[in-house]
């Protein structure tokens, strides 16, 4: 009863698609009772025993059965529409789907028992078909809801009739949240090349190096905001037709250092950014989740496999998913993006993640230190994350709609042993140092086959390329330190609050630019950066946001 009286006076958009499930729906309700009646009177008459036959046979007629059905299936559709089975019935999982399944026959056959007592005199239905009618109708509306939800085929048929009549309009305007960050950074420039419209929501926490040379794009508006601000984020999705969700506290050590702030920016933003993008009429959400929901198994895993998190990082991820799954609407459609370990550069490049720190170590110091070696990742470069996305938001609505996509090759699940040595493959010299486990308990391998059917997306990058990437960067000085805090999330949150970390030209910055908290600033005399750590030293400003996006995967 709880999901009838919250649904009631909501209301539900009705498509082509509900439509054809009521009638589906109607058919097995209707055709199930009259089934169950007719049984009921034909053995009836058949009994040979007439003491128990002759009170009730002949007693139907046929205008009662029919007025009987019309009455119960009427009740049931109407019922169904308030418990919100056909807007979201179907993206509930297995557990849920049942118990609302159960829910709404139940309620159906109760108040059809009310009328019928009511009526009893024109309509009768004998107590025994009515139980056996609400087993059976629930049987075989819950086979059928579940055998829906896993047959591909029956979901293309239903997505195929939700679209007739229907035709999206182009996407044009998008919101990048946390777009200057590791993955950001690669998204900003394939989009601004293919024409899109732009507006960059990002705190700058590494300041605005990562898209410098893109400021000045006249299809680019940067908004320095925190995205935990709801009044920030409903000036940064307003005619917005998409938004990208890049934001995030990433991996499993820089969530372990602030459990609030974790859970503040990876799960409360997300789902405060969500809603408030269905409120403002944004059409798609696409969402920067992580294979590392997983865990750890010893299967080959899919989009349908079970998920076993084994941190902080991971269970708000599988949070944020539930919630997008949750609202997603006709009118507002979430996807949800699941990378393996990324690795490469990018405008904001990382050294704390496994390909790039041991391939920089080998590099730099003669060694690449593993720990534990066994443990197997799928791995993915920085710019077919980019790419990915940009796949995801290009795709025809009817193809993302509520799905999700692990994003990777099957080619790329490597061991870290693996690993290291195709790294030392490059670097011979370099000394394999095996340090015995590190206590990360993940250990998955992960099946992209959805992504390539559905979307056409295969990598364009291997790690062989990504590891010669990466030690020409070295050596030709573009990167001088890859120890440096701002390769690194985990020592950028330690270094949270310190003054000399915030590192924000202005005189950089392009002429769309709307500051945090509403600051102005004079780019000549850079007033807003003296304002600003004057706060950080007052503590005024006791967090600073992580709006960038990558997938750590070990710390050597």
């Amino acid at each position: 009863m709880r999901y009838l009286l919250t649904r009631v006076g909501t209301g539900s958009s009705l498509n082509l698609g509900s439509v054809v499930r009521i009638l589906i729906d109607s058919l097995v309700v209707g055709g199930t009772l009259a089934t169950l009646a007719l049984a009921r009177e034909w053995l009836a008459w058949t009994i040979e025993e007439p003491t128990l036959a002759k009170p009730i046979a002949g007693t139907m007629s046929p205008g009662s059965l029919v007025a009987g059905v019309f009455i119960l299936v009427s009740i049931s559709i109407n019922v169904f529409f308030l418990m919100g089975i056909y807007d979201l019935n179907r993206w509930r999982d297995s557990s849920n789907k049942i118990r609302t399944i159960i829910e709404a026959v139940a309620v159906s056959h109760i108040l059809f028992g009310f009328i019928l007592l009511m009526v009893r005199d024109f309509i009768d239905f004998s107590r025994g078909v009515l139980l056996v009618n609400f087993l059976a109708t629930t049987l075989i509306l819950v086979v059928i809801r579940i055998h829906a939800v896993h047959n591909p085929f029956v979901q293309n048929v239903l997505e195929g009739v939700d679209r007739l009549g229907k035709s999206e309009e182009p996407i044009k305007r998008v919101l990048v949240v946390g777009g200057a960050g590791y993955i950001g950074s690669a998204l900003l420039r394939r989009l601004l090349d293919s024409g899109y419209e732009v507006r960059l929501l990002d705190i700058l926490l590494f300041g605005a190096e990562p898209i410098e040379d893109l400021l000045d794009h006249p299809n680019l508006e940067l908004q320095v905001d925190d995205c935990r601000q709801v009044d920030a984020v409903v000036r940064a999705v307003a005619g917005m037709d998409a938004v990208v969700h890049l934001a995030a506290i990433v991996g499993d050590p820089a969530c372990e250092i602030d459990h609030d702030l974790t859970v503040d920016t990876n799960f409360l933003a997300t789902r405060m950014l969500a809603e408030v993008a269905q409120a403002a009429g944004v059409r798609r959400f696409i969402f920067a989740s992580t294979c590392s929901v997983y865990g750890a198994s010893d299967e080959v895993l899919d989009e349908h496999s079970d998920l076993q998190p084994v941190s902080l990082y991971a269970k708000s991820k599988i949070a944020c998913e539930e919630i997008l799954t949750n609202i997603k609407s006709d009118t507002f459609a979430p996807t949800i993006l699941r990378f393996g370990t990324i690795y490469g550069l990018s405008g904001r490049t990382r050294f704390d993640l496994v390909v790039n720190l041991l391939t920089a170590k080998a590099v730099t110091d003669g060694r690449i230190t593993i720990h534990g070696g066994d443990q197997w990742r799928p791995f993915l470069h920085v710019d077919d994350a980019a790419a990915a996305i940009f796949a995801a938001l290009e795709a025809p609505r009817h193809q993302v709609h509520g799905k999700t996509f692990n994003v990777g090759s099957d080619e790329q699940n490597h061991t870290i042993d693996q690993v290291a040595n195709l790294i030392q493959s490059f670097v011979p010299s370099a000394e394999i140092l095996q340090m015995g486990s590190d206590g990360d308990r993940r250990d998955y391998r992960v099946d992209f086959s959805r992504i390539r059917e559905d979307l056409g997306f295969t990598p364009a990058w291997t790690i062989e390329m990504g590891i010669n990437q990466v030690i020409e960067a070295i050596r030709s000085g573009h990167v001088t330190d890859h120890l440096d805090p701002r390769y690194s999330n985990v020592k950028a949150l330690v270094l949270r609050g310190r003054v000399d970390h915030v590192n924000i030209d202005l005189t950089r910055l392009g002429p769309k630019t709307t500051m945090i908290y509403g600051m102005s600033f004079d780019r000549m005399t850079g007033s807003w950066t003296r304002s600003l750590l004057t706060m950080l030293a007052e503590e005024r400003m006791s967090e600073i946001d992580l709006t960038d996006s990558g997938y750590y995967d070990q710390i050597g």
